[in-house]
């Protein structure tokens, strides 16, 4: 069986995590031929556990030089998936990269750009879009039948982290470091599925409050307020503090509701369209009838190793991917004008000013705790990287 050579950047916990399934088979037909890390802990740990054959460097940039490798995973702190994955495009590479694609939509239209000039595959870990509960999400709400959506709301407050996890790593939780908090590092998965399935708003008011029940400098709770085109609304509720947590995503349409809730997926179909009824029904107070529907999906929810099983099928047979990386772009975006309306402190447009986010955003990292990376990566989306990638 044909194979594809594959290089991880960071070997973290995501990008060991990635090292350890490709070990066990998971993934067939990646080949996992060699890391990089510059971390001395974290090429020790590839020394003492991945197979000799295993090229281990420290430089993400050499093992892209290498010519070993046909495609690379890109594991790194926030900063730098730009950079390399643009790196690795130009080398003639496949990239998979993991989210979010950056910290700025300004990079990542770079990369972005960087991908369209080449014929290489390019893709973005986005792994919830493999949960059979979302596909089929996506499926009823793209599919028209239940008309337009009217209100979105996803209150995502089951990412609990203590002052313990803050402190496991120094880029942790700095606007030079990571550029942001629960929105860059737990969330981007959430607001790209909002974005899959619900599409762009085209408007966010935001309030993001910076270390309210952690000793952080970045939000670790947040409130915003969506407008889309045609009129929908939504809120977007997340925090890195609450105990027990909710996980609740409710999409009302004109003929129904879906909610989301602890893994299960619940539908309730109206027999008219409401707003249709609403005009024509002779009676104030009676509400459009309707019944609950059983959804079946094919109950599949393969994560991580389904997405790179469609990578390597792309590259091998043009099979489809899970997530393209151009897409990369649409969350990172809902979350910059997220951050960019707190800052102002009234509502912004998309598209927003992006020099303005990053005149901003630089701001924050000028004073930031991990002052010493804010120079190296101010103005370009090259920069250092460690194995610190963990979400």
């Amino acid at each position: 069986m044909e194979r594809v050579k594959l290089g991880i950047i960071g070997v973290g916990n995501m990008g060991s995590g990635h090292a350890n399934s490709l070990m066990e088979g998971k993934v067939p037909e990646l080949e996992l031929v060699a890391v990089a890390d510059r971390r001395e802990t974290r090429r020790q740990w590839a020394k003492e556990t991945l197979p000799d054959t295993v090229r281990i460097f420290e430089e993400g940039s050499d093992l892209i030089a290498s010519g070993c490798c046909d495609a690379v995973l890109v594991a790194t702190p926030h900063y730098e998936h730009p950079g390399l994955t643009i790196d690795a495009l130009q080398h003639g590479l496949h990239v998979m990269c993991e989210k979010p694609a950056g910290v700025y939509t300004k990079q990542v239209r770079e990369m972005n750009e960087a991908a369209k000039k080449s014929d290489r595959v390019f893709a973005m870990m986005f792994n919830q879009r493999t949960n059979h509960v979302y596909r089929k999400m996506h499926e009823i709400v793209c599919g028209g039948k239940y008309g337009k959506i009217k209100r979105v709301n996803w209150i995502i407050t089951d990412w609990y982290r203590t002052q313990a996890y803050y402190n496991s790593g120094g880029w942790r939780a700095t606007w030079a470091g990571e550029g942001g908090g629960v929105l860059l590092n737990q969330c981007p998965h959430n607001l790209d599925l909002l974005q899959w399935i619900c599409g762009m708003p085209v408007k966010v008011q935001a309030f993001c409050h910076n270390g309210k029940w952690h000793d952080i400098e970045v939000e670790d709770d947040v409130t915003a307020y969506l407008e889309f085109a045609d009129g929908a609304t939504g809120v977007f509720v997340t925090t890195t503090a609450d105990a027990p947590g909710t996980n609740r995503f409710e999409i009302t349409l004109e003929r129904g509701k879906l909610v989301c809730e602890n893994d299960q997926l619940y539908f309730y179909e109206l027999d008219v369209n409401e707003r249709e009824y609403c005009f024509t029904a002779t009676e104030g107070f009676v509400k459009p009838s309707g019944h609950e529907v059983t959804l079946e999906t094919d109950g599949q929810n393969l994560q991580h190793v389904g997405v790179l099983r469609a990578f390597a099928a792309n590259i091998l047979r043009g099979e489809p991917l899970v997530a393209r990386g151009e897409e990369g772009i649409y969350g990172l975006t809902l979350s910059n004008a997220m951050h960019l309306s707190s800052w102002l402190g009234h509502p912004v447009e998309i598209p927003f000013d992006e020099e303005l986010f990053l005149e901003k955003l630089n701001e924050l990292r000028s004073t930031s705790r991990l002052k010493e990376n804010v120079q190296e990566t101010t103005f370009s989306t090259e920069g250092s990287y460690g194995s610190e990638a963990s979400k």
